[in-house]
Formats: C-alpha cells, sequence, structure tokens
C-alpha cells in the first residue's frame, strides 16, 4: 500500500474528522469561557479585593539603564494565571457535571418496550390457545 493511500485512509476516517472538529469547538470554547473570566468574573474578584492587580507584581532583578530595559520576574503573571486557571477548570467542571446530569437523567427515563411483531402476537395466540386445549 502507497504511503499516500495509507495517509489518505487515515486522514478520512471518523475519528480524526471528528478530533479536528472537537479541536476547533474546544478552541472557541476556550475563546468563550476565557472571557467569561477574564470580562464577568475578575472584575467583581477585583472589586471584593480591593482593586488589586496581580498583573502589575514584579521582582526587579536588574534594573533598567539607558540601553537595556529592566529584567524583571513577573510572578503577579504568574499569580493571575493561576487564578485564571482555577476558575476556568472550575468553571468547565461545573458545564460538564450539568452535562453529565442531564444525559443520566435521559438514561433513567426508561423507553417503552417496541411492540411485538406479527410474528410474535401469532405464536402468543398459538400458545394460549393450547393452554387452554389442556
Amino acid at each position: 500500500m502507497s504511503l499516500l493511500k495509507e495517509f489518505k485512509e487515515f486522514a478520512v476516517k471518523g475519528n480524526v474528522v471528528d478530533m479536528a472538529v472537537g479541536l476547533i469547538i474546544g478552541a472557541a470554547f476556550g475563546k468563550i469561557v476565557s472571557s467569561a473570566v477574564a470580562d464577568v468574573i475578575m472584575p467583581p474578584i477585583g472589586v471584593l479585593l480591593g482593586g488589586v492587580d496581580f498583573t502589575n507584581l514584579a521582582f526587579t532583578v536588574k534594573a533598567a539603564t539607558a540601553e537595556v530595559p529592566a529584567v524583571l520576574i513577573n510572578y503577579g503573571k504568574f499569580i493571575q494565571t493561576v487564578i485564571d486557571f482555577t476558575i476556568i477548570a472550575f468553571t468547565i467542571f461545573i458545564v460538564i457535571k450539568a452535562i453529565n446530569k442531564l444525559k443520566r437523567q435521559e438514561e433513567e427515563v426508561p423507553e417503552a418496550p417496541p411492540e411485538p411483531s406479527a410474528e410474535e402476537m401469532l405464536l402468543t395466540e398459538i400458545r394460549d390457545l393450547l393452554k387452554e386445549r389442556k
């Protein structure tokens, strides 16, 4: 089998296409969640914390000179990233938990048994007639 033919089989398989769609939707969902965290959730948290903005916190390793900018350890950005990650992870956890709950509710609803086929109904009638004879 040629390399091109093998690649074509691999690329067109349902799993690869499903994965690609999942990645695209995941990236879009990531933007939504990031916006929700940055624009909706973090402002009230900032107000509750007294307007603290972690992104500006830094430790100066080497001061700036005329030619060279300062060397900083931006631990505030790291703290902000950890907080963002925690909020995003918790938000996704809540969404997945809600989806799983809905799935469980759908699974718990018993489906009505299918109607017996004409053959099954005929066999049932024959069985009942034979019982009556005895």
